[in-house]
């Protein structure tokens, strides 16, 4: 877990010039380098769906947690579209507000994680003393126990949490019959049936649908006219033409209000998890 490395500055962007939106998905395909077009292309679309002109608006991902922590530091950073376990882990540190929720092409703004073990392996919480549980969302292990499976039960001190994209050799040991256990997300979980040894695996937990990824915006960095012509860009952009290739470059359908409800439940069962 990434501690706090600066307070933030409260200094407001007054020029749209200075604004970089800082994008991280910790364990998900891609680095920096070459999701840069990628990320060019979709500044270039929000730029000029809010009629700032020129280079209005930068863009960065980042593939680590380390890297989008150390990004969001800097003071040109005044926005982020970052993933619910990374929100949840960073908010404070960060002062992330929510603004908006991204919609993945063909899916929904809110998804369920799905507990993945061998066929007959596990039945309660209990069941998993001294496994391994690995997920991309292992990089917040208060989001594991909160959020995704918080209302199963109660995990045991001794489930060892680990952060892995990689997720195929740990649902083969599974199937094997080996004390572990994969926290999928929905697209992967979507994938489980095509797997050669799907018949020995099983579902033993769905987490309630939680947000997908999260638009936030950075303490006071951002001024609010400046926050308001992006959210009305955002909101928009879906309805653009020629907005339509920088939506599928990031795997983005639109944009939408985001769902105070949804993340003050998840909020609230992140922050409830025992220390």
């Amino acid at each position: 877990m990434i501690t706090a490395l600066m307070v933030l500055p409260s200094a407001s962007i007054g020029d749209a010039a200075d604004l970089t939106m800082v994008v991280c998905a910790p364990g998900y395909p891609g680095s920096t380098a070459e999701a840069q077009p990628t990320m060019d292309g979709f500044a270039a679309a929000v730029t000029t769906a809010a009629g700032w002109g020129g280079n209005g608006l930068a863009a960065e991902y980042f593939e680590t947690e380390e890297g989008g922590v150390t990004r969001f530091a800097a003071a040109d950073a005044g926005l982020g579209l970052v993933t619910l376990p990374f929100f949840l882990e960073h908010r404070k540190e960060l002062g992330l507000h929510p603004e908006m929720l991204a919609v993945p092409t063909g899916r929904r703004s809110e998804e369920s994680w799905s507990l993945v073990a061998g066929k007959g392996a596990v039945h309660r919480p209990a069941d998993l003393d001294g496994w391994q549980l690995v997920s991309l969302a292992g990089h917040s292990e208060n989001f594991v126990r909160g959020p995704a499976l918080g209302d199963w039960g109660e995990l045991p001190p001794t489930l060892a949490i680990t952060f892995s994209g990689a997720v195929l050799s740990s649902l083969r040991k599974a199937a094997r019959g080996e004390k572990i256990v994969v926290l999928l997300d929905a697209e992967q979980t979507e994938a489980l049936d095509r797997l050669p040894f799907a018949g020995d695996l099983e579902i033993v937990h769905r987490s309630p649908p939680l947000p997908v990824s999260v638009v936030c915006s950075i303490g006071d960095r951002l001024s609010p006219e400046k926050k308001a012509e992006f959210l009305q860009a955002m909101g928009g952009l879906a309805a653009r033409p020629e907005a339509a290739d920088a939506l599928a470059g990031v795997r983005l359908e639109r944009f939408e209000p985001a769902d105070n409800a949804a993340l003050e439940q998840a909020e609230a069962a992140f922050s409830g998890v025992a220390e």
